[in-house]
């Protein structure tokens, strides 16, 4: 039986999803009294995007979720028509009168996920997506994806590295190794004799940090993976807030350019050893941090995000013509999604911006005809536009519609409505 690398699980496990119960060995299941299954709507529709059956597919692959006709919770709270998805990998469908096992065959999104980067061995994998509700019990009657093959082709072509300019380095800011720090801590990037730029900017001497935990180097030819072991900061950033359990752990930077490929010769920082102590306050590596200034009177606190998630558009694409009457689809990356008025953390919902500047940061956001709440935690939105060009924004909000710190958000893009879904041809 194929396995899906142990990353998946160990990333289950850091979001407070489900814990593993064990790897299936065989098609049975342990069996349990059945609970009692949340309904569902008869015209739910599950399935991937834009994944057909039978595709030739990398060994790491960004997989998305599409769900019509029900809303995406996280697991715990009980919501009415609502679950959150569960990825089945070279397995049959679990009971569905009991809760969805967690192992390296089941991976939950019990944060709210809607996508997922997974890791597949060279050959043949079946994959099936079953929605469930709080308890991670199947719906009545259930929710899933039709159960597609698909093959895992060879390994990919080395990718040109840009070059490093002598002399230039990485290394962390006031850590150093066998450092204790708290469970929750700001850590720091530095680097020296080269430019910080974002991801997808080419530079003929820049790039930006990638952080490694627990983990080896990755090949130093090819793109640098995407992962909870390989955190990427594709905004240039230079530090980020990590929680990590207790105990001994390792961290290593290592840049890399516009397509996340090391440079030539890398840059990299020493691997260090730190020892993690329980402790709920965002410490920096070496000495609590100053008390943060109390909000200005009547401002609320912004909830924090991670440095690394992104919102973007799955469909359409900046520049694209589309339909009067369009699916707008939302795609997040490393946060989970929630309902309006439920506060978890690392969560947030869509608001879709249309013809509209951004809003206000530190404030509620609108809800209008050009600011779109999806408060139910819904990932897509269909739109009636009239003709012409018109701008779209996607912001995540709280739990009270108010952005992050820092905020997620999507570029803005420009999309032009035609009655065909397609811009006029060009006159000669």
């Amino acid at each position: 039986m194929q396995k899906i690398r142990l990353w998946l699980v160990s990333a289950a496990v850091a979001l407070g999803l489900a814990a593993p119960v064990g790897i299936v060995v065989g098609p049975a299941f342990a069996q349990e009294r059945g609970r009692p299954r949340s309904p569902a709507p008869a015209n739910v529709k599950l399935g991937f995007i834009d994944l057909p059956d039978n595709a030739r597919v990398p060994g790491k692959l960004m997989i998305r979720f599409s769900l019509t006709g029900m809303d995406v919770a996280p697991a715990g709270p009980p919501q009415r028509n609502a679950g959150h998805h569960h990825l089945l990998i070279d397995t049959e469908l679990p009971p569905l009168d009991q809760p969805i096992p967690s192992d390296f065959n089941h991976v939950h999104f019990g944060g709210g996920q809607t996508e997922a980067e997974i890791a597949l061995t060279p050959g043949k994998h079946t994959l099936q997506l079953l929605f469930a509700d709080h308890d991670h019990v199947p719906h009545n009657p259930p929710v899933m994806s039709q159960k597609i093959t698909v093959e895992v082709t060879a390994e990919a072509d080395e990718k040109p590295r840009t070059a490093a300019a002598p002399g230039a380095k990485v290394f962390f800011v006031d850590l150093a190794d066998g450092a204790t720090i708290p469970t929750r801590s700001r850590i720091r990037f530095g680097a020296e004799g080269i430019a910080l730029t974002p991801a997808g900017t080419k530079s003929d001497n820049g790039g930006h940090h990638h952080l490694l935990v627990d983990t080896e180097l990755p090949p130093l030819d090819r793109e640098i993976p995407s992962d909870f072991n390989h955190l990427h900061f594709g905004r240039a950033q230079t530090e980020a807030e990590l929680t990590l359990p207790p105990g001994e752990h390792t961290l290593q930077l290592l840049l890399g350019d516009h397509d996340h490929v090391p440079h030539d010769p890398p840059l990299m920082s020493p691997r260090i050893r730190v020892r993690v102590v329980e402790g709920g306050q965002v410490a920096s590596a070496v000495q609590p941090a100053a008390p943060a200034a109390p909000p200005a009177s009547g401002a609320p606190a912004l909830t924090p995000a991670p440095n690394d998630a992104v919102v973007y558009f799955i469909y359409p694409r900046n520049g694209e013509a589309i339909f009067p009457n369009s699916t707008i689809r939302f795609g997040l990356r490393n946060m989970g999604v929630a309902p309006a008025g439920i506060a978890k953390p690392n969560t947030g919902h869509h608001h879709l911006i249309i013809d509209a500047p951004t809003p206000p940061l530190d404030q509620a956001i609108p809800a209008d005809l050009n600011h779109i709440h999806l408060g139910n935690g819904q990932t897509e939105r269909k739109v009636t536009l009239p003709m012409g060009e018109h701008t779209l924004q996607l912001i995540l909000a709280d739990e009270n519609h108010i952005p992050h710190d820092p905020p997620v958000m999507s570029e803005r893009i420009t999309v032009l409505v035609a009655p065909n879904g397609r811009k006029p041809a060009r006159r000669r």
